[in-house]
């Protein structure tokens, strides 16, 4: 399966609380150490539904090879 065009990427001010992790599809966010989340790019389709429901409002979708 090709890369998606888009990607998740959370924000240093996550507050590692594990929402976005349940919405996940493709169970591309993990919290990692209960300090961050994290996203697997290698599974990240862009869709959303993670900065959607973000609480802390620190997810954003960027265009791959744009994420920092």
């Amino acid at each position: 399966m090709a890369l998606s065009k888009r990607l998740a990427q959370v924000g240093r001010e996550c507050v590692a609380c594990g929402t976005c992790m349940k919405v996940c599809p493709r169970a591309a966010i993990r919290v990692v150490s209960g300090v961050a989340a994290r996203v697997d790019g290698a599974l990240c389709v862009g869709c959303g539904k993670c900065a959607k429901i973000c609480p802390a409002d620190v997810i954003a979708i960027v265009e791959r090879g744009t994420a920092g």
